[in-house]
């Protein structure tokens, strides 16, 4: 089984991209499942229902999401209703919407589970039970990705050496810079402390640097825009064994316009 993971999507430039790319490398790549974490996709900030259907339109399956679920306050009239967004596990029960999702490709059942780490985020509850607990009321399921959006590397190697043999891979999201660090954990548990993201290369994280540098001088509030000007991609490619759901491989991938 090959799974596309893709990155942190950072408003229409990404968005964009995410189609142009998965136009010309999905023949090639074949991938049984594409997923991508879309808490950005919208200006930025959060993810409305008509950026959700450009990148389903796209090629896009499933969706996870992270600290920036709620930023589109319009999420709130479809999250509840649509099985392909995924928000962090770790919300407090009775938050709108759903921790996981489970799809069928081809014979197998893959369950995605999404959770945010707690370092300089949102105080949320413990990831690691929440993703004990999914796991326990899915033991039949082999194929298991989880999206581990936080801000510190440590917390990300936390979750990957603490379900190390228990899922088929932990990808880290939100610090919107690829790591270099893609292995195979023993028991076969892909990991990467960070895919990366898919927007304008030469702003700061998607942004304007402009805004941002004057945030960071002043420490006044300042409105952050997506930035314009030539894309990144970022993903990784996983191919998981068919019975046991262990990882075998994971490739990233990066392509990059040229700088003007």
């Amino acid at each position: 089984m090959k799974i596309l993971f893709i990155g942190d999507i950072v408003g229409e430039p990404g968005r964009r991209y995410v189609g142009e790319i998965l136009d010309q490398m999905l023949p090639e790549m074949q991938p049984d499942l594409v997923v991508a974490n879309a808490e950005n996709a919208t200006r930025g900030r959060g993810l409305s229902r008509q950026s959700a259907e450009e990148l389903y339109d796209a090629g896009v399956e499933i969706l996870t999401m992270g600290n920036h679920t709620w930023d589109q306050r319009q999420i709130f009239e479809f999250i509840d209703d649509d099985m392909r967004i995924v928000r962090p596990a770790n919300y407090p029960q009775g938050t709108p919407g759903r921790g996981f999702t489970v799809v069928r490709v081809g014979k197998h059942e893959v369950l995605i589970i999404n959770v945010m780490g707690r370092t300089f985020l949102s105080t949320l509850d413990c990831p690691f039970e929440a993703v004990d607990k999914i796991l326990a009321d899915h033991p039949q399921i082999r194929h298991v990705l989880v999206d581990m959006h936080a801000e510190v590397t440590s917390e990300k190697l936390g979750m990957g050496w603490a379900f190390a043999g228990k899922v088929s891979a932990v990808l880290g999201t939100h610090t919107h810079v690829p790591t270099a660090d893609a292995r195979i954990l023993p028991g076969g548990t892909a990991y990467i402390s960070d895919v990366g993201m898919v927007g304008p290369h030469d702003g700061i994280l998607g942004m304007k640097r402009e805004q941002v540098i004057r945030r960071m001088r002043t420490q006044l509030p300042t409105k952050f825009e997506v930035a314009d000007g030539p894309r990144q991609f970022c993903a990784v490619l996983l191919e998981l064994d068919d019975e046991s759901g262990k990882a075998l491989r994971i490739e990233q991938v990066h392509c990059e316009e040229p700088s003007a």
